[in-house]
């Protein structure tokens, strides 16, 4: 057998390893490694793409708060806009209601005329209701009756019951006296009530509010039965019922009197005057201002028309009673006062010329203050708002509907003539409205 080769280095491995035993472990491992998955490695970023991304951030960062202001700032805008424009829509919607109030207001007449919507003159039939009195004195008209009638709410308009009366060709012959009626009346039925003998009330005297004492005595007489010479001269002393005045002007309380059948003049005027001290303590006059309050009292009853105005035009009376005030000057300016003198005045509110110049102590435009005593009868209300007039800058009114009793309270001359020439327009277009 030959002899085993000597080593050849060609074949020898590290510590003497030969080739046959190293070849197996080589080819494995060679297997394995092209088995097994290349082992993951994050990739490293690059320098130039982090940096922009990062500074972009930042950037938004840093411009957050401004780009939240301007957002505030569009808000903000957007919500001023949208109420700018509510406001401007709720001008002109408030521009034509006015406006639409004031057409209405001004010619109301022309438009229910225009439209055919004119409100009936008379009350419908069947709805009277309560109790009204009706004094008619001697000499009264049928037109001075429909006048009287709608103060005492009978009829619905002033005019009602004598428009029916021309209406119906009538021309009656109306009895003094006091009689009973029903408020909310068809002219028709208050005639019929009028003419029954069964309404006249006896021994019963009315006087309303705003009465002189001459005409207050008449209707005394009328109703009372008590010959007229015999009231006349019970009014002559006033000091007999314990007032302290040169006149009973003012102290026979307005209100309807029933008397026994032997009553006497004297009595009656006594209850009257006895009346009138128990309104001005209920309405917490003091005694030595008593003169004052009836002549202020008397004033607004004769001015005002409407009960809701008293209070308004106390005040007037009041701005204008100041002496600092450069507009009067002290001067009340009272229609009333200057027709109180003149005896044949039968009504109406436009004075004379004659009783605007006229130099008698009654005369307000003459002389300044209050006039030397009252021009008619106050009732409860008037005596309360002389008390406490309304707060107001009123120096002027005028009542520019006789019929509404629609009445305009100013602080200037300039706006007084406008409401003066509202006035003459409502008079133009009712001849017949008591102007």
């Amino acid at each position: 057998m030959p002899e085993n080769p000597p080593n050849d280095d060609r074949f020898a491995g590290p510590a003497g390893d030969t080739p046959a035993a190293q070849a197996p472990s080589s080819r494995r491992a060679a297997r394995e490694a092209r088995q097994s998955p290349p082992t993951a490695t994050a990739p490293r970023p690059s320098v130039g793409t982090a940096a922009p991304i990062e500074a972009l951030f930042e950037e938004q960062a840093r411009n957050a708060p401004a780009a939240s202001a301007r957002h505030e700032r569009d808000r903000r805008k957007s919500r001023i806009a949208a109420w700018t424009v509510f406001a401007v829509i709720l001008a002109l919607l408030g521009g034509l209601v006015v406006g639409g109030l004031w057409v209405w207001n001004t010619y109301e007449d022309q438009i229910r005329a225009v439209m055919g919507w004119e409100e009936p003159k008379d009350y419908e039939a069947g709805i009277a209701e309560g109790e009204a009195t009706l004094t008619i004195v001697s000499g009264d008209t049928g037109a001075d009756i429909s006048r009287t009638l709608f103060d005492a709410g009978v009829t619905k308009t002033s005019d009602a019951f004598y428009s029916y009366l021309i209406d119906s060709g009538q021309n009656p012959s109306f009895v003094p006296g006091v009689f009973t009626l029903q408020q909310k009346m068809t002219s028709e039925a208050a005639l019929e009530a009028i003419m029954d003998p069964a309404n006249k009330q006896e021994n019963t005297a009315q006087l309303r509010e705003g009465l002189t004492v001459a005409q207050s005595v008449e209707r005394i007489a009328e109703g009372v039965g008590l010959p007229l010479e015999d009231v006349q001269a019970a009014v002559e002393d006033p000091s007999a019922y314990g007032v302290d005045e040169t006149s009973l002007e003012g102290w026979l309380f307005p209100a309807t009197y029933t008397f026994d059948p032997d009553v006497t003049a004297e009595q009656v005027i006594q209850r009257m005057v006895d009346r009138t001290t128990e309104a001005l303590d209920a309405a917490g006059v003091p005694e030595d201002r008593r003169h004052e309050i009836l002549t202020i009292a008397s004033i607004i009853e004769k001015e005002a028309r409407f009960e809701k105005d008293f209070y308004k035009v106390s005040r007037v009376i009041q701005n204008r009673l100041d002496p600092s005030n450069a507009e009067t000057n002290g001067l009340l300016q009272m229609d009333s006062t200057a027709q109180y003198f003149f005896s044949d005045r039968e009504g109406g509110t436009s004075s004379r010329a004659e009783e605007l110049a006229d130099d008698n102590p009654w005369n307000t435009y003459v002389h300044t203050g209050l006039p030397v005593g009252p021009i008619a009868n106050p009732g409860e209300l008037a005596i309360k708002a002389a008390m406490e007039p309304e707060d107001g800058p009123w120096l002027y009114f005028v009542t520019v509907n006789l019929e509404t009793g629609e009445t305009v309270f100013t602080n200037t001359i300039s706006e007084h003539e406008a409401a003066v020439e509202q006035w003459r327009a409502w008079c133009a277009d009712n001849p017949d409205g008591g102007c």
